[in-house]
């Protein structure tokens, strides 16, 4: 961001920068920033913003941060969030920005969650530190080495198996840098085992259908046959875990399994409890929704069916709001929406901003919804379906153009004296008005709105994290909230009782 301005805003001055559209907007607070960049990244290429300059900023952010929120983020980021890499890129970059700092090595034991983070954690560490000879991870801080040696407790063999992989890091190099204490003789004997890599092979689906693809068949159709067996042991034995079933719905029925085994399925994908032990992003649903669209089976409406009740069920905690509050939803359509959310994805940016709102609509008696980018559309769907919904918005593509023009949302209520008490624009931020004749922004008509209706508030949900708002946030109603998962509405919730995300964040306890 460059053309830095000063604007006054009562006795407060409020720092204003040029978004990425030439738009003014305005400058989060350091704090603010580094929540929004954290809880919207995947740390990929976005439209916008680079990877690595994601990162730069990153490190600039925990720089100008105290040293204890930026721990308490990352495990907000892991814990509530259920973001996996950018907890570990906070943990090493606050182990660079504070040596010594016990903050450090408390971070890293709560980020750490899953055995294969050990050496995520690692890799990452030798990367941010330039690593490039032989011994690549010498010298390791003392406080990441105490953080990660605690992490080591926390894994059975099953896990660790499950992610010993032929990785640059391996487990077996971890345990020699870190030497974990074991509590026990039990995990001494299960030590010495990754040290001699004579970890047992875990059962998951990917070794139990490379060893089915190992075998020798006389025919095609034997070989068929025990790919079907062999999903059919997994899912009636239960192994099969929530994440892989969900990736694997079409591959289950194209294997043409037993009917009993779709039932099974279909139970497993829909059951609240399962969701919510799984900590899937939501926009998971959509895509397994998406593939399972295209499968001609007769068991294809059954699986849709149970992917709507898996998404209604990761709504179900979600405050909503009753008859008695008018709420307006609006998904940004711009082309910069239009990329995917990751390398390795298909879901687009403006598709979790749909399945975010579909999730909010669904616990919404009174609620009207719509799409922008040249023009404003209002888009009316049921409340009950969820996923299906999103599939209705998406064939809509391209017919309100690829700009960004927000402040039509509240033109619009402006224009049809339209009273409401929350608007909620789900968006990258990058606002600008491309009938610049007009001179209108958001933050303009939303001026001219608070005067219609003095009591309305506004919620930007930030799917971008690019550090801009195109509306000064907590002033004159106006709130941010951040991320990709349904724990974004806990901050909304938290903002509605008088709180907001700095505020939860500093809630975690290291």
């Amino acid at each position: 961001m460059k053309f830095n301005l000063k604007i006054f805003n009562r006795n407060k001055v409020v720092e204003t920068v040029t978004n990425y559209q030439g738009e003014t907007a305005y400058k989060l607070t350091p704090a603010m920033e580094l929540y929004a960049a954290v809880a919207a990244t995947s740390l990929s290429d976005t439209f916008y913003e680079k990877g690595d300059k994601r990162v730069e900023r990153l490190r600039a952010l925990i720089a100008a941060n105290d040293a204890a929120y930026v721990g308490k983020l990352a495990v907000y980021a892991r814990e509530k969030m259920n973001l996996r890499s950018v907890p570990l890129v906070l943990a090493v970059e606050l182990a660079k920005a504070s040596q010594g700092n016990a903050t450090v090595s408390k971070t890293v034991n709560r980020v750490v969650q899953r055995a294969d983070e050990i050496t995520e954690l690692l890799a990452y560490y030798q990367f941010a530190n330039g690593r490039t000879k032989v011994k690549k991870l010498n010298k390791l801080s003392k406080q990441v080495q105490k953080g990660l040696a605690q992490a080591f407790n926390k894994f059975d063999e099953y896990q660790f198996a499950k992610y010993n992989s032929a990785a640059e890091v391996k487990l077996r190099d971890a345990l020699f840098l870190v030497h974990p204490k074991a509590k026990d003789e039990a995990q001494q004997a299960l030590f010495n085992k990754i040290a001699k890599d004579e970890l047992s092979t875990a059962y998951t689906w990917e070794t139990q259908l490379s060893q089915a693809g190992q075998a020798t068949y006389e025919t095609a159709e034997a070989r068929d046959a025990a790919f079907a067996g062999k999903w059919e042991e997994m899912i009636m034995s239960g192994k099969l875990g929530y994440m892989a079933t969900l990736r694997n719905l079409r591959n289950i029925l194209q294997a043409k399994v037993s009917a009993a085994a779709i039932e099974k399925v279909c139970a497993y994908i829909a059951d609240a409890n399962a969701v919510a032990k799984s900590k899937q992003f939501p926009f998971r649903f959509v895509s397994a929704y998406r593939e399972l669209k295209c499968e001609s089976s007769g068991y294809t409406a059954q699986m849709l069916d149970a992917l709507e009740d898996a998404a209604r069920a990761s709504a179900a905690n979600i405050a909503g709001y009753n008859s008695n509050t008018r709420v307006k939803v609006a998904v940004d359509f711009s082309g910069s929406m239009q990329t995917a959310v990751s390398g390795k994805s298909t879901v687009m940016m403006y598709e979790v901003g749909l399945i975010l709102a579909m999730l909010l609509k669904s616990r919404c008696a009174n609620v009207t919804t719509g799409i922008f980018g040249d023009t404003y559309k209002e888009v009316q769907v049921p409340s009950k379906s969820i996923l299906a919904n999103v599939e209705t918005f998406r064939s809509r593509l391209g017919e309100v153009g690829h700009s960004t023009n927000g402040y039509l949302v509240i033109k619009n209520l402006i224009d049809r004296k339209e009273v409401v008490d929350k608007v909620m624009v789900f968006t990258d931020m990058q606002m600008w008005n491309s009938n610049g004749s007009y001179g209108s922004t958001i933050a303009s008509e939303w001026k001219k709105y608070k005067q219609i209706a003095p009591k309305a508030k506004i919620y930007l949900f930030d799917l971008a994290g690019y550090g801009n708002t195109p509306i000064q946030v907590e002033a004159n109603d106006a709130y941010l909230i951040a991320g990709w998962s349904d724990k974004v509405f806990d901050v909304l919730a938290a903002i509605e009782n008088g709180s907001d995300a700095v505020a939860e964040i500093e809630k975690i306890e290291l």
